[in-house]
C-alpha cells in the first residue's frame, strides 16, 4: 500500500493491505488504529483468547499472521483504549460479518470465486446513448422464503429467481439497496457497519458474486447503492474505533447526522482512503457495473444544508473519488442522488463538475407527482408543472426516478398517488408511465411499481405478488412490460437524451385541455408522444407532424389488452394531410405515434 497515498487520501486499494488476508497456510491481520493502547486478535482459532498485534510501519498500523486461521472462521480486534479497559470491534475492512445481533468479522477469501462474464465486461458502457432501464430492488422483500424474521434467500438464489423476471419485464440493469453489512433491517442498508463485508442476510461474499455474475451472463447490469456520507453509531464498529474519533468528526455539533448516524469526516486523508477504497474493492471484486452514491446533498453541504455552507473536503474527496473510479472503468456508471440546484454535478472533474455521469432529477420526480394527485379539474392551472423540467433538463445528466423513497412512510405508493377511486388510478397510471417514459433521461422504477401495489412498502414482507391474480393488475403488469419493451426497441426513445435535437416540444400551450404533444427523434427515427390528462374526451385535436406521410401507433396506454377502452389493439398506418392528423384522445390516454 501507498501509505503517503493512504494519509493524504489518494490510496483506492487500501484493502489489499489492511483486513484479514488469507495465505497459504494460515492468515495475515492488519488494523489502522494510531490511538489505540494495545490491540489483539481473538476468534475461533484462538478460542477467543488474545493473540497480540505488533505495530508495523509508523506505528499507526498493527500486524499478526495466525497459522491456524481459516476462511469462515470468526474474529474481532480487542483495541485497548487506556490502561485495563477495551473495546471488541469487527474489522473496518472485513470481508465478511455475522448475522444481526452478533457483530464479528468472517475471514473470506475471496479470489475462490471465478467470474465468467469477460464477453459482459469487454462490452458494458455508461449507456449515455444507450437505454438503461433500471429495476430497483431490496433483496430482502422482493421474494421471501417464508414468513419468518430470517426467511431469506441468498444471493445466488435470488439471482436465479429476479433474472428471469426482469427479462420478461424488459429492464436491462438492476440497482440493489445497499449490501454493506447493518444493523437494523429497518435502515435498509443505509446505516453501515461493515463497508467491505456482503450483509450475511442473504449469504456470502461467493453468492454476491455469483448474483452478479448470473446477471452479467444474462445481459443485465447491477449497480449498488453506496453510503459514503455516514455510518451506524454502533460501539463495535467505527464509532471511536481506536478510542476517539477516528472515522467521525469530534465535534457533537458537525458529528451525527439527521438520520442519528455519525457523519465521515472526509478532511482526513485516511477515511478518505477508506471510502474511497471501498467504493473501488465492489467494482473491482464483486465486478458491480456501478454505484448509486447516497445522500450526495449531505457531501456537498454542512448536514445538507446550503445556509451553512459548502463542505469543502467532502465534495473535494467526491471529486477525488468520481475521478479516479471512472480513469480506472470508464465503463461504469456513477449516479449521485442529489436534491440540490448545485450545479455541474454531472459535468466531468476536469472541467469543474463532481464527476457523475447521472443525477436522479428529484424536480421532474415531485412536480409530475403533484400534477397526478390532483383533481382533473384543477389540472389547467398546473399545467406547467409538467413543461418545467425541460427549462432545466440540458443542465445535467438526469435520471428518471421512481424510487422506494417514494412508497414509503405515508407516502404513499405510485399508483395510489394517482386522482382518484380504484377504477380512475389505472388509466392515469399508464398514462403517466407514458410521459415518463418518452421524456428524455434514463429511467428507475422500484419494485412493486410495474405490479401496480397499493400497500407501501415494508422491508418486512415481500412484494403482493396475488395482485397478479387480479385482473387489473395483470393488464397494468403487461402494459409496463411493453412500454419497457418499446423503451429498449427504439433509439428515439434513449439515443439523445442529453442532446437537445433530441426532443422538440410539438404543443404545450393547451392549458384547458390538458394536452401535451412532443417529438423524441434520433437519426432519421422520430416518435410523437400525444398526452390527455383531463377527465374528458378530446375530439378533433390537430396534432402537428411536420415532415412525414404516414404514422403509426406503436402504443396507446388507452388498450383494451392493458384495461382501457379502446375496441381494436391492432394500429395501423395513417396518412398525413398536410403534415397533420386529426385525432381522439379519450380521458387519461397516452399515445406514442411512430412517423414515417
Amino acid at each position: 500500500m501507498d501509505f503517503y497515498g493512504f494519509y493524504t487520501g489518494q490510496e483506492f486499494e487500501a484493502y489489499n493491505f489492511l483486513g484479514a488476508h488469507v495465505e497459504e497456510e494460515g492468515v495475515t491481520f492488519r488494523t489502522f488504529a494510531p490511538n489505540a493502547i494495545k490491540i489483539a486478535v481473538i476468534g475461533e482459532f484462538n478460542n477467543w483468547t488474545e493473540t497480540y498485534m505488533e505495530k508495523v510501519h509508523d506505528g499507526n498500523f498493527y500486524e499478526c499472521y495466525i497459522q491456524d486461521a481459516k476462511p469462515g472462521m470468526m474474529y474481532k480486534y480487542r483495541i485497548y483504549i487506556k490502561d485495563g479497559d477495551f473495546v471488541e470491534h469487527c474489522d473496518p475492512y472485513g470481508y465478511g460479518m455475522e448475522l444481526r445481533p452478533n457483530s464479528a468479522s468472517i475471514i473470506r477469501n475471496l479470489d475462490e470465486y471465478i467470474f465468467k462474464d469477460e464477453k459482459w465486461m469487454k462490452s458494458r458502457t455508461d449507456c449515455i446513448d444507450k437505454p438503461l432501464n433500471i429495476y430497483e430492488v431490496h433483496l430482502g422483500s422482493w421474494k421471501r422464503k417464508s414468513k419468518e424474521e430470517t426467511g431469506w434467500f441468498n444471493y445466488s438464489e435470488l439471482a436465479d429467481l429476479i433474472i428471469p423476471y426482469v427479462k420478461q419485464s424488459n429492464y436491462n440493469y438492476i440497482e440493489i439497496m445497499p449490501v454493506s453489512e447493518h444493523p437494523c433491517d429497518e435502515s435498509w442498508g443505509y446505516q453501515n457497519t461493515g463497508f467491505y463485508s456482503p450483509t450475511s442476510r442473504y449469504g456470502t461474499a461467493d453468492q454476491l458474486m455469483d448474483f452478479v455474475n448470473k446477471c452479467h451472463l444474462n445481459n443485465i447490469g447491477v449497480i449498488m447503492d453506496f453510503v459514503p456520507v455516514h455510518f451506524a453509531v454502533d460501539y463495535y464498529a467505527l464509532a471511536k474505533y481506536d478510542g476517539t474519533a477516528l472515522y467521525e468528526y469530534p465535534h457533537s455539533d458537525v458529528c451525527y447526522s439527521e438520520w442519528g448516524s455519525c457523519n465521515f469526516i472526509h478532511s482526513r486523508g485516511e477515511v478518505r482512503s477508506f471510502l474511497q477504497s471501498a467504493a473501488n474493492y465492489w467494482i473491482e471484486k464483486y465486478h458491480f457495473d456501478g454505484l448509486r452514491i447516497d445522500a450526495i446533498r449531505n457531501i456537498i453541504y454542512w448536514h445538507g444544508n446550503p445556509d451553512r455552507g459548502e463542505n469543502k473536503s467532502s465534495i473535494e474527496f467526491i471529486k477525488t473519488m468520481n475521478k479516479v473510479l471512472k480513469e480506472k472503468y470508464p465503463s461504469v456508471i456513477l449516479a449521485a442522488e442529489d436534491s440540490t440546484a448545485y450545479p455541474m454535478v454531472t459535468r466531468s472533474v476536469e472541467d469543474g463538475g463532481l464527476g457523475f455521469d447521472y443525477k436522479w432529477d428529484m424536480g421532474w420526480m415531485h412536480d409530475t407527482l403533484e400534477y397526478f394527485k390532483i383533481p382533473p379539474e384543477y389540472r389547467a392551472e398546473h399545467y406547467h408543472k409538467l413543461t418545467f423540467s425541460m427549462f432545466y433538463f440540458y443542465h445535467e445528466n438526469f435520471l428518471l426516478s421512481l424510487s422506494h423513497d417514494e412508497v414509503v412512510h405515508g407516502k404513499a405508493t405510485i399508483l395510489q398517488k394517482m386522482y382518484g377511486d380504484y377504477n380512475l388510478k389505472f388509466p392515469q397510471a399508464r398514462a403517466f408511465y407514458m410521459y415518463m417514459y418518452a421524456h428524455p433521461g434514463k429511467k428507475l422504477n422500484f419494485m412493486g411499481n410495474e405490479l401496480g401495489h397499493f400497500r407501501e412498502w415494508s422491508e418486512k414482507k415481500e412484494q403482493d405478488w396475488i395482485l397478479l391474480t387480479y385482473p387489473a393488475h395483470i393488464s397494468f403488469n403487461k402494459f409496463m412490460k411493453d412500454l419497457s419493451k418499446l423503451y429498449l426497441k427504439y433509439p428515439a426513445l434513449y439515443k439523445e437524451d442529453y442532446n437537445d435535437d433530441g426532443f422538440k416540444w410539438i404543443d404545450c400551450h393547451q392549458e384547458e385541455r390538458c394536452i401535451y404533444a412532443f417529438q423524441r427523434k434520433a437519426g432519421s427515427q422520430r416518435i410523437i408522444a400525444v398526452f390527455n390528462f383531463s377527465d374528458k374526451d378530446q375530439d378533433d385535436y390537430e396534432l402537428t407532424v411536420g415532415e412525414g406521410k404516414k404514422i403509426k401507433i406503436i402504443i396507446d396506454s388507452n388498450m383494451k389488452k392493458y384495461g382501457g377502452t379502446r375496441k381494436s389493439d391492432v394500429c395501423k398506418y395513417e396518412a398525413l394531410i398536410d403534415g397533420k392528423l386529426s385525432i381522439d384522445l379519450p380521458p387519461f390516454t397516452s399515445r406514442y405515434y411512430l412517423v414515417n
